[in-house]
């Protein structure tokens, strides 16, 4: 029996609709009487994270901003890394050949220098907002990550300009199609989750772990018991290809997984 449980939210927990479905409120509550600690691991920045899992968030800790943050349930924080102050410079500072929007995160919260309101879309269930404001006014200081939001193809030429520019200074990561991240290095889930489960003294091998994309790959390679969603990247799944893949999101598939994992764990596969 595991005795963490981490998930991804956006692909993973979260319907398309970016809402947590009744079933897997239930199956979480299970978990928890079970006395297996519930982890959300989320490139989401930590202050959404209460208005999208409510009561589950009790006892449960938050893996948040792709690892750069690490919450317990009081939001006391338990691990942090930024971006260094220079590479925050050169990204923010520098002119980049692309249409791509760009997106800042530091504790305050989301800053973003032009109006981008279909990106709020998948923030209609927390009120997560941006704050509009010239990047080369910003901080170089405490910035979590830097995101940039676009077509697959235009991020793809990107990422080549961000890795000329800076090296092994950062972890460049796609946390979906649409969006690259730039994170300190040796910063993912992984790693965070790693810092959390040193901090509660419980092995990896005894967490299981769920997600969908590039940004889960580490921690779903560090756990006992990985997970991959079968709407997941395929990059994802080609990069994990012992993982077993279970459902879609759209039919709450962990919750599905978890059901059968709960009622009949004496069996070796599950119908998912």
């Amino acid at each position: 029996m595991a005795r963490l449980a981490a998930f991804d939210l956006d692909g993973t927990l979260l319907m398309p609709d970016h809402r947590l479905g009744e079933e897997t409120c239930s199956t979480l509550r299970r978990l928890r009487e079970r006395n297996i600690t519930l982890t959300f691991a989320t490139g989401r920045h930590w202050l959404e994270i209460p208005n999208l899992v409510g009561d589950l968030l009790v006892d449960a800790f938050l893996i948040t901003g792709n690892g750069t943050r690490v919450h317990n349930a009081q939001g006391e924080v338990l691990w942090r890394h930024d971006l260094a102050p220079d590479v925050a410079r050169i990204v923010l500072h520098s002119h980049w050949n692309t249409c791509a929007s760009m997106h800042v995160f530091n504790d305050s919260g989301w800053l973003t220098e032009y109006d981008v309101p279909h990106m709020l879309d998948a923030h209609a269930y927390s009120g997560f907002r941006y704050t509009l404001a010239d990047p080369k006014r910003l901080s170089v200081l405490d910035v979590s990550k830097i995101c940039f939001c676009g077509d697959h193809e235009e991020l793809a030429a990107l990422r080549v300009q961000l890795n000329e520019a800076l090296g092994e200074r950062a972890h460049l990561c796609f946390s979906a199609q649409h969006c690259l991240e730039v994170l300190p290095p040796g910063c993912n889930k992984g790693s965070a989750l790693a810092a959390l489960c040193a901090h509660l003294n419980v092995p990896l091998a005894e967490c299981m772990a769920f997600g969908d994309a590039m940004n889960d790959r580490e921690m779903l390679g560090a756990v006992g018991h990985g997970l991959i969603m079968g709407n997941a990247m395929q990059q994802l799944i080609d990069s994990l290809p012992h993982l077993p893949v279970i459902g879609h999101c759209s039919r709450q598939a962990v919750s599905h997984y978890l059901t059968y994992w709960l009622d009949t764990p004496h069996l070796s596969c599950s119908p998912e």
